[in-house]
């Protein structure tokens, strides 16, 4: 019995503490490291204040991807509930940590002449000797919540920077596609004027008109997917209301001078993606699981309880003296007797039917899954850093090659279609195709710009993580 009231004194040492910030210090660290902007948990008014001043600044100027990134991580609340449940899974750790509390109960038992009184302690031995080893993978499993929770900061970020280029890409298009309504609507126009004077037909005037008009849906639909594109950008970003009220730039950014050359980027996606390193860590926490379930597994019951028990009896004692006469006096006096009694139980379960096989397999089998997963998980790291680096180069070769060829050789063409049209050596319908072909691949070459931009952010989160399974890869056909 003393034992087990001052083991959980001398276990309780040793227990583990709430952090000042509830663990977010590691995953903040890990985020700068990863995508250069610290995570940040809004834990109160004032918290909350100066997170919404911030992003006010931030929505006044005009978007760039890296301040979309910084308004994501400080307004989206689906990030912030991310960042509580990293709060309840500490909770768990310290719960883990502590030892089992004592069990007392207190009995009163009455007779006529009997008041018997028992006090039990009883403890759970194997929790207390096993607790060390319990205590360790608590800790182990708040640090793997801790790397989840960066990995929930890097997909928001990845999420933001998408759908920021997507936003943008979606306002080029409407310019392009408004300069070459604004063209046609002039050609149009013209031909109109021409078929007044007859120098046009008829069947001539309306193919123009309804070059004018196809141009037209063309920019109706960019407007639509312009709108939407916003709003996607506008639920990554968390905003709403007032907030909804920002500038967001023309046209995407100018591609780099030379792309990213990687010699082994299966190598360091291997050693960098936090979700591998997150399953990782499941096996080393699985594999001290089964060390501790094969140590408990014949006895996984042991529990020791103290007894104390004080039983007071009521004892009459009878006494006989001699009178004055023959006669005996018979006296009676009452006085209380305790009895006392200590001892304690020992219960532990007897393995009669099970001696820790099915636990011990269980255990087991689950570990090997996890492996499996984990090679498995392995593999296609390396097959999606090998797919985004090539989409990454191919999207950069293909918008070098619309910069340096198609869309100088597609202003020669426009350029030299133009004179010739002045001097009256090309008709109409030469104008209007060369027009057709040029907003064409101005569409496309924006497209490809989109494209490459999406790739780049998909090649990032494929060496470093925060990978969405549900984002179709460019090379699969998002250049659409």
């Amino acid at each position: 019995m003393r034992i087990s009231a001052a083991s959980p004194l001398l276990i309780l040492g040793g227990c583990a503490q709430f952090s000042a910030d509830g663990g977010m210090s590691l995953v903040s660290d890990l985020s700068t490291a990863a995508i250069g902007e610290p995570a940040a948990k809004i834990q109160d008014e004032h918290g909350a204040a100066a997170a919404e001043a911030r992003v006010a600044e931030l929505l006044s100027r005009t978007m760039t991807p890296d301040a979309a990134v910084q308004i994501a991580l400080l307004n989206n609340r689906g990030l912030q509930a991310a960042y509580t449940e990293l709060g309840v899974s500490e909770a768990m750790m310290v719960e883990a940590s502590l030892p089992p509390s004592p069990i007392v109960t207190l009995s009163r038992l009455i007779q006529p002449s009997t008041i018997e009184i028992e006090a039990q302690i009883l403890q759970n031995v194997l929790s207390l000797l096993t607790l060390p080893r319990r205590r360790e993978i608590a800790e182990d499993r708040f640090l793997q919540a801790q790397k989840r929770a960066v990995d929930a900061t890097l997909k928001i970020a990845a999420d933001a920077r998408r759908a920021h280029y997507r936003a943008v890409a979606a306002n080029e298009q409407v310019v392009l596609l408004q300069q070459a309504v604004n063209s046609a609507e002039t050609v149009s126009d013209f031909a109109r004027k021409l078929g007044e004077t007859g120098g046009m037909a008829k069947l001539d005037q309306a193919r123009e008109h309804a070059f004018t008009a196809e141009v037209g849906g063309q920019l109706a639909q960019a407007r639509l997917t312009q709108r939407l594109e916003r709003e996607r950008l506008n639920q990554a970003l968390g905003l709403w209301g007032a907030q909804l009220k920002y500038k967001l730039p023309d046209k995407l950014p100018a591609l780099p001078p030379k792309p990213k050359v990687e010699d082994d980027i299966e190598t360091e996606a291997v050693l960098s993606r936090i979700d591998l390193e997150i399953a990782r860590m499941e096996i080393a926490i699985l594999a001290k699981e089964f060390g501790l379930t094969s140590a408990t597994r014949f006895i996984d019951v042991l529990e020791v309880r103290g007894i104390r028990r004080v039983e007071t009896n009521k004892v009459t004692e009878v006494d006989f003296t001699l009178g004055p006469g023959p006669a005996l006096i018979r006296t009676e006096t009452q006085r209380t007797e305790k009895v006392r009694w200590r001892g304690f139980d020992v219960d532990f379960q007897i393995p009669i039917y099970d001696f820790g096989e099915v636990r011990t397999r269980r255990v087991e089998e689950t570990y090997m899954t996890a492996v499996n997963r984990l090679i498995e998980k392995a593999v296609n790291v390396r097959s999606e850093a090998r797919q985004a680096y090539q989409a990454y180069r191919g999207t950069y070769d293909v918008v070098r090659h619309y910069e340096r060829e198609i869309l100088p050789l597609r202003q020669i063409i426009t350029e030299q279609t133009l004179l010739n049209y002045n001097g009256m050596l090309v008709d109409v319908f030469q104008l209007l195709a060369d027009a057709r072909a040029r907003i064409e691949t101005n569409v496309q070459a924006a497209t490809a710009r989109r494209d490459f931009w999406l790739a780049k952010v998909d090649l990032h989160t494929a060496v470093i993580g925060g990978r969405d399974g549900s984002v179709a890869s460019v090379a699969a056909g998002t250049g659409g």
